[in-house]
């Protein structure tokens, strides 16, 4: 077997990155690898070039299939054996004794894997940067809008609320300069052979390996086991689930604001749609809730992938089985992932009335922060003037009054402050602080690390 899609088809994952799991395109790779290693071979004068040439021309004809190889297999039990039998069967007597010299079956499966994730990210990476794309100017568009910025579920301070954009258009950013970094790292092209020696083809065996890499768009390893170390394929999975984690982030926001007590928010609700089969009136976010449902299932992978780099001497099987899952996992779902959170982000509804609202909704003791600073301005000391701001704010909560109100009932404010001064303080566009050139920082950065992609 050379390939298994754990995704149901017919729900998750886009045409362009099942594809690159698919059977035949995974037979497709590996007879790639083993043509580019027979020409490679050829150019140095390991095997003749007109032999070199058949072998290339053979695998690259398109003519072998994996229902070939699958009936091969059943005699054999040996997927990469019933592959290179496919392939002799297409060419001569004379080209058949060289092909797959040198190589073992980690060479195609190892290198293969390669091959998918680079295919798989370049169909990831487009769409990460244009999430950091999107997100920039979302936070551009909300900038002015000052918002209640909360921690630990309360109210903290004010915030842009352009500046949640903003955190996220930067994270997705980072994404990308870490997509780009890892590249070289795990995008491997191995053939080495048998323990990663190069033992058939001896000293000549690197210059067959840098050939084979730069024709298939890789970088040669520079040593391996049998296999490829798996700290490579753990990263891409890592990385992956942290692309998965932070979109989970951005579908936690959007669940809670949407939450009918806050209301900032909300996913596109289409006509026609249905938010409960119950309940009428009910607009659930079940777009961000299916984000953060398909990103712990991802995450669980980054275990089972460093659980696969100890193995046996120079290589055992324990590894095996399961990267038939994890890979094209991981793949598949982030791309889903990035389909369905561009496609919220970019329809994201928001109601800037109910984000003015909420500023209130504490009778203004969000406002608390910047009274204290004003009696710490006045040469107050900072404990005293605190234990006065919670003193009254409390009063003032118990009685249900504005906290604006209870301060200018009170001689610990009004003795140090006069009443155009306390109510400047309760303004809140006077209190976004960097926040628009924080906004402003964060577009500029985005917009020259994805501007290749967008």
């Amino acid at each position: 077997m050379l390939a298994i899609l754990p995704i149901d088809n017919g729900r998750y994952g886009t045409k362009e990155m099942m594809e690159i799991f698919s059977e035949q395109k995974k037979v497709d790779y590996q007879l790639e690898i083993e043509g580019a290693a027979a020409i490679s071979q050829s150019e140095i004068g390991m095997i003749s070039k007109t032999i070199g040439k058949e072998i290339h021309r053979a695998a690259m004809s398109g003519k072998i299939t994996a229902k070939r190889i699958k009936q091969l297999e059943a005699k054999s039990d040996h997927d990469t054996a019933a592959l290179v039998e496919s392939l002799s069967e297409k060419c001569s007597k004379n080209a058949r004794p060289w092909i797959h010299y040198g190589l073992t079956s980690n060479d195609l499966v190892d290198t293969s894997n390669s091959m998918q994730m680079r295919d798989a990210l370049q169909i990831i990476e487009p769409k990460v940067a244009k999430m950091a794309s999107i997100l920039a100017k979302k936070s551009i568009k909300y900038s002015k809008i000052p918002a209640v910025g909360r921690t630990h579920g309360q109210h903290a301070s004010i915030i842009s609320f352009g500046l949640k954009f903003a955190n996220w258009a930067a994270e997705m950013a980072k994404h990308v300069e870490r997509i780009e970094e890892i590249k070289k790292r795990i995008l491997i092209c191995k053939t080495l052979g048998v323990v990663g020696t190069g033992s058939l083809m001896g000293a000549k065996s690197l210059e067959v390996q840098r050939r084979a890499a730069k024709r298939l768009k890789l970088f040669p390893a520079e040593v391996t086991t049998q296999v490829v170390p798996r700290e490579r394929y753990a990263e891409y999975v890592f990385e992956l689930a942290l692309i998965g984690a932070t979109l989970e982030k951005i579908a936690i926001e959007i669940r809670n604001l949407q939450r009918t007590e806050i209301g900032e928010v909300a996913e596109q609700f289409k006509k026609g749609q249905m938010g409960s089969s119950a309940v009428p009136v009910k607009r659930n976010p079940i777009k961000s809730e299916r984000v953060s449902s398909l990103s712990k299932l991802v995450r669980s992978q980054v275990a089972l992938s460093f659980e696969n780099i100890p193995l046996w001497h120079e290589r055992d099987l324990s590894n095996s089985a399961n990267e038939r899952f994890v890979i094209p996992t991981v793949s598949i779902l982030v791309d889903e992932m990035l389909e369905t959170m561009t496609r919220i982000v970019s329809n994201l509804m928001v109601n800037e009335k109910r984000i003015v609202d909420n500023l209130y909704i504490t009778k203004g003791q969000i406002f608390a922060e910047f009274v204290l600073e004003a009696l710490i301005k006045k040469g107050i000391p900072r404990f005293v003037a605190y234990r006065d701001v919670q003193r009254v704010a409390f009063e003032a909560n118990d009685k249900g009054m504005l906290y604006k109100d209870a301060i200018k009932n009170d001689k610990a404010f009004t003795s140090k402050l006069t009443n155009n001064e306390i109510d400047s303080i309760f303004s809140p566009e006077k209190h976004l602080g960097a926040s628009p050139k924080i906004i402003s920082n964060v577009e500029k950065s985005v917009h020259k690390t994805v501007k290749k992609f967008i």
